[in-house]
């Protein structure tokens, strides 16, 4: 019985090592300038502010991942980028799933608030408001371009049934 309470008492404390090694982390990155690989940041202050025209977004091809922060509530996160027809798109997938529900917050959050936000390519920072696309013309090449870009799977049907969420980036 003693050596039966030794081990369940390790076996806590080596999952509690983990557990308390990544609230610690999740705590620390909250308000970092920008999230991390695996946790949401808080603001995006560091970077030039873009001011004038709109830019060719063509040059977002070569670019895999961009930070995407939220204006209400103050958060951000990693997230894929995709150019079709001169405007550009983030998605958010597994909207109808619980780890979507889970995890995706920052999508929710934009699509029932102002949508306001800053995004932040290679190191410059673009004032953008996030205007969910459900359906329409456009799908095709948003699509089309997550394909060839990700590698994703993704079809216009699944945007239309919510299992996708797809966000134009447009000028505020």
């Amino acid at each position: 019985m003693t050596m039966l309470r030794v081990l369940f008492q390790l076996l806590g404390v080596l999952l509690l090592i983990p557990l308390v090694a990544i609230a610690t982390l999740w705590f620390v990155h909250r308000d970092a300038d920008g999230p991390s690989v695996l946790f949401p940041g808080g603001e995006l202050v560091s970077g030039a502010l873009h001011a004038g025209p709109e830019p060719g977004w063509s040059f977002t091809d070569h670019v895999g991942v961009v930070e995407l922060q939220l204006e209400n509530p103050v958060s951000s996160r990693r997230v894929w980028i995709m150019e079709a027809d001169g405007r550009i798109y983030v998605p958010s997938g597994y909207m109808t799933s619980l780890l979507g529900r889970l995890w995706k917050h920052w999508a929710f959050h934009a699509d029932d608030g102002d949508g306001l936000a800053l995004v932040r390519i290679d190191g410059v920072r673009y004032e953008r408001r996030l205007e969910r696309v459900r359906e329409g013309p456009e799908l095709d090449l948003i699509t089309a371009k997550m394909a060839a870009k990700y590698g994703a799977p993704v079809i216009p049907a699944d945007i239309e049934a919510g299992n996708t969420w797809i966000f134009e980036l447009a000028p505020r």
